[in-house]
């Protein structure tokens, strides 16, 4: 397990990434605009809620189940963000 501070930065790396493609999206294909501003909204608040789960870990549970849970939720909110970029294009 990597230390949680570069954990933050892979977090902080994949959610710039996504908003770039949701950048790039919006300026090169002709897409709803308003649209486009809900899917980078919700890349900032999946950034967000990550960040902050990492810094507060669940009590109780052990630090090994709590990541690995950590990690199947970033990938399939990522998953989700994906559909919906795919939706917009």
């Amino acid at each position: 397990m990597a230390n949680k501070r570069q954990l933050k930065k892979d977090i902080s790396y994949l959610c710039g990434e996504l908003l770039a493609e949701c950048v790039s999206c919006r300026h090169y294909t002709s897409v709803n605009l308003d649209d486009v501003d809900n899917v980078m909204l919700n890349i900032l608040n999946m950034q967000d809620d990550m960040i902050c789960r990492v810094s507060h870990p669940e009590p109780g549970m052990k630090a090994r189940d709590f990541f690995k849970k950590l990690r199947n939720d970033m990938a399939a909110q990522t998953s989700d963000i994906f559909d919906q970029i795919n939706a917009l294009i």
